[in-house]
């Protein structure tokens, strides 16, 4: 059933600058949200931004995430990675696919932009974390194609950009829409770029949070749906994105991270970053072949449960690291908030956002809002 208090008018509705949200057009989402509705609802969470708007050809920028916020970057989560389409990056999934760890923030850009993200964490390491960054360290980078409206090949996005997401980053409710690494992203062929939801679980007298954040830019018009109601067919025309040669219809990609306070093994993690897919089902997409769809999902659960590679490197004794976490027959509830929330951070990706015009003219249309809420309303109307 759709959470009842967080309706047209609910305190889901708006972002923090007043952008409309996806329930203020009366979208119905199954699940309770937490008090943002955003990864930030996890514990320890925190979101940075930096936006790059400039001339005609510049829209793009870098999102921020840090697990268990700045000042808790050494200590390593239990973590989990699952690629429906290889055609994208994520830096550092060898690690998490070996250790069923990470530590320190992730960045989220455009696609050539990988790099200098990934350089920007080391050096936001070494200045704020110096004995993790005296080790090594494997950061987490990934991107999606804002080539469409940005001109991907300037170089827009410096180090010094990242570094003000990784030091801009707060808890609390999250912008979205056209900012940060989802400044220049497209989705459905509607203006797309970042946002977020998440779930309250309750398991064994305990409320968790299921908190995920998207990078949307993917999917065809006509696959679109929200909420079973097929938007995308409905809403047809105005796609100059439609047979132009600038991009391959479906094609973007789709970067998602997954956050809970649960406390989960790296298998289980896993696990939910396999139900993103699930979550973007329900939004209509079929997975493109130039679309590279790559989901991480962390659990903060165990804080300081496991030992740093470089505490080894520096002399600790020999010990044994002790995993507390929710048995496999009762992971059902965690699953279902993994597919609701992505499928409302897509929605709120789209609905936050106005037109943008970019690079060569190119123009990407909003998500027409108020045709959306009418038709929501008539869908609800007694037969």
């Amino acid at each position: 059933m759709p959470d009842p208090g967080t309706g047209p008018s609910g305190p889901h509705a708006a972002t923090p600058s007043a952008k409309p949200r996806a329930r203020s057009l009366g979208i119905p989402f199954a699940g309770t949200p937490g008090r943002w509705n955003a990864i930030t609802d996890v514990p320890g969470v925190e979101v940075g931004y930096t936006t790059l708007i400039s001339g005609t050809s510049v829209r793009t920028g870098v999102t921020a995430i840090h697990p268990r916020g700045a000042a808790g970057a050494g200590d390593p989560v239990t973590a989990g990675f699952f690629s429906q389409n290889g055609n994208g990056e994520m830096t550092g999934v060898s690690w998490i696919q070996e250790s069923g760890t990470f530590a320190g923030p992730v960045a989220i850009t455009n696609t050539h932009a990988v790099g200098i993200a990934h350089a920007a964490i080391v050096a936001w390491a070494v200045r704020h974390h110096p004995r993790l960054a005296d080790a090594w360290l494997l950061p987490v980078a990934a991107e999606t194609w804002d080539g469409y409206l940005n001109d991907i090949n300037a170089p827009s996005v410096t180090e010094q950009a990242c570094l003000d997401a990784l030091e801009g980053a707060a808890p609390g409710p999250v912008e979205e829409g056209s900012v940060g690494g989802g400044t220049g992203m497209n989705c459905y062929q509607f203006k797309g770029g970042s946002g977020t939801a998440s779930r309250r679980v309750d398991y064994a007298g305990t409320a968790y949070t299921v908190g995920v954040f998207v990078q949307a830019n993917f999917g065809r018009r006509e696959e679109l749906t929200l909420a079973g109601l097929p938007l995308g067919q409905l809403l047809a025309g105005d796609n100059p994105m439609a047979g132009t040669p600038a991009v391959s219809p479906g094609a973007g990609s789709v970067i998602a991270v997954v956050g809970t306070d649960a406390p989960l093994i790296p298998h289980q993690c896993t696990a939910l970053a396999r139900r993103v897919t699930l979550g973007l089902a329900r939004t209509g997409t079929t997975g493109s072949h130039f679309s590279g769809d790559l989901f991480l999902a962390f659990s903060t659960g165990n804080p300081e449960a496991v030992t740093p590679g470089v505490a080894v490197m520096r002399g600790t004794a020999e010990r044994y690291d002790q995993l507390r976490f929710v048995p496999w027959g009762f992971m059902d509830g965690f699953y279902t908030a993994v597919v609701q929330a992505t499928e409302e951070a897509v929605a709120n990706a789209l609905v936050a956002n106005e037109d943008m015009t970019g690079r060569d003219g190119h123009r990407s249309p909003a998500l027409p809002r108020d045709r959306v809420a009418a038709l929501f309303r008539e869908r609800s109307l007694p037969a």
